[in-house]
Order: structure tokens, then C-alpha cells, then sequence
């Protein structure tokens, strides 16, 4: 259809900072960033472009956070991108070195319960890697002309979050925003060391467009303000962890931005009856 693959890698890496959820949504973004750079110009990949590529994107995603953490999305790439680089050296064809890479990241996810204290303490291995990993298969499976379908794995009923204390959480609300950039080249690193000063667990991706931040923090309200300085804010997402993790032991429903449409639905809902009986009834005070 007349797309490059210079073109598809750079569509991907966007639309992955823009729908990125969380930490691990913008590492994700940061990968295939270094992955469409290290791509550019080029019309096809094989075996040594493709390692070469995810080498890149490791490296981007390392550079981004601010404290990088074993048995994680980051751990599950690192690893993928050094089997992809040996394999290239025995086998060149892209399809060889995706399919043992497949095989890598597997192994590599199945060890991150072992390699990270939260994810053990809770008996899960990190959703962030199982994503990565999901990605390498849609991509050997397109390779190969098959239709890439994804069964859920359902969730392990023998997790238990309840050994987790809301105290634990140092920093509140989850913060995620998009700024569209004044100026394609501005030094984000101001704002870097700004974020960490009032927060933990921050991810920094960007393209040549906007740029989009995660970060914990208790005062997300001075991170959006201070972003602004370096572009004008497209979106926000502000979730209390504490909230939602004392919602989880309650059973109850998880409320998160994702259910505003819901709510505004409500509203607007409610706002309709209400005007439908002042005009039936009249205003009762």
C-alpha cells in the first residue's frame, strides 16, 4: 500500500506514546522510538537490522527512567536484544532470529517473578513483559501471513494484593499526560529533574511532535504546570493508587479515567430528567 518500513516504524512509535497507560505503556513507546530510528531509511530489515533496532530501543527506554528496575518490561527487552544480536550472527533471516527471540523474551518474562520483590511477593510475573512479549509474536505472525490472534490468559486467582499495605504507596495519584511540544528539539531534561524531585516512577517518551510523562506523585497538579512551560497540554490522567488498591480489597469496582465516559454518560443522563420534570412540574424549592 505504499507504506515504508520507515514510515510504519515511525506510525507505531507515535501511536504507542499516545495510547501508552503507565509506566510500562511508555517504555513500550520508547522502544519502538530507538526501533524507528535506528530503521530509518530503510526499505526492508533483516536478521542483523532487526537486533540492531531492538539494541536501540533498549537503549532509549534505559536512558529514559529515571531508576531502572529488574524484572521488568525493561529486563524481558534487554535480554530479547542481546539473544537477537547472537542470533543474527548464525542466522541473518529475520523470521530465525524473531522466532528464538520469541523464545528469549518467554523465558526472560517467566524469570521476572523471581528477579523483582514486588512481583514476588505477589506471585506474578510483570504485565509490561508479557506485553512485549505478545508484541514479538503479532510481529512473527504477520511475518509469516497468519492472522495474529491473542487468547487471554485469564489472571492468576492465587495473587494475593492483600499482603500490600496502601501505606506502602509514597506518592498517591498515577499521573500520565500528552504536551505537544513548542519547539521539536527542547531540552526536557529541566523537567526531568523537576518530576523527580516531587515524585518517583517517572518515564519520559517523546517524538519530534509531543512528548508524554508517568509519574508518581502527590501534587500532580505543579507536574502539569510545570510541563506547560515546554508545550501546550493535550491530555491528563490522575488516578489515586491508594484508593484504587483499597477499592480492589473491598471487591468493589476499580474506578479509573478510563470510566469517565461512563460518568459524564450519567450525568448527562440525570441532567435530562431533571429538565424533563421542571418542565412537567415546575421548580419545587
Amino acid at each position: 500500500d505504499g507504506i515504508t518500513l520507515t514510515k510504519a516504524a515511525d506510525k507505531t512509535a507515535s501511536a504507542l506514546l499516545r495510547g501508552a497507560r503507565g509506566n510500562s505503556g511508555v517504555i513500550l513507546s520508547l522502544l519502538f522510538r530507538g526501533f524507528s530510528k535506528s530503521l530509518k531509511g530503510k526499505l526492508e530489515a533483516d536478521g542483523k537490522d532487526f537486533a540492531a533496532a531492538l539494541t536501540a530501543g533498549v537503549e532509549a527506554a534505559y536512558k529514559a527512567v529515571m531508576k531502572p528496575a529488574e524484572g521488568t518490561i525493561l529486563t524481558v527487552s534487554r535480554l530479547t536484544a542481546d539473544a537477537a544480536r547472537d542470533l543474527a550472527e548464525e542466522n541473518d533471516e529475520i523470521e530465525y532470529v524473531l522466532q528464538h527471540c520469541l523464545d528469549t523474551a518467554h523465558a526472560a518474562l517467566d524469570n521476572t517473578v523471581n528477579q523483582n520483590p514486588v512481583l514476588k511477593k505477589a506471585g506474578v510475573v510483570d504485565a509490561g513483559g508479557m506485553g512485549f512479549c505478545l508484541i514479538l509474536r503479532g510481529m512473527l505472525e504477520s511475518l509469516r501471513g497468519n492472522d495474529v490472534v491473542f487468547e487471554d490468559g485469564g489472571t492468576n486467582e492465587e495473587a494475593d494484593f492483600g499482603i500490600f499495605d496502601s501505606e506502602d504507596i509514597s506518592f498517591a495519584f498515577d499521573t500520565v499526560f500528552i504536551v505537544r511540544k513548542h519547539d521539536p528539539d527542547v531540552d526536557l531534561e529541566p523537567l526531568r529533574k523537576y518530576l523527580t524531585s516531587i515524585g518517583d516512577s517517572l518515564v519520559i517518551g517523546e517524538d519530534d511532535e509531543a512528548f508524554k510523562v508517568h509519574v508518581h506523585t502527590n501534587i500532580p497538579g505543579n507536574a502539569l504546570n510545570e510541563a506547560q512551560k515546554f508545550g501546550t497540554l493535550e491530555l491528563a490522567k490522575i488516578e489515586n493508587m491508594r484508593t484504587q488498591h483499597d477499592d480492589i480489597l473491598a471487591g468493589k469496582h476499580v474506578q479509573t479515567t478510563d470510566d469517565l465516559d461512563a460518568i459524564e454518560r450519567e450525568l448527562e443522563e440525570g441532567e435530562e430528567q431533571y429538565c424533563k420534570s421542571v418542565k412537567d412540574y415546575g421548580v419545587v424549592t
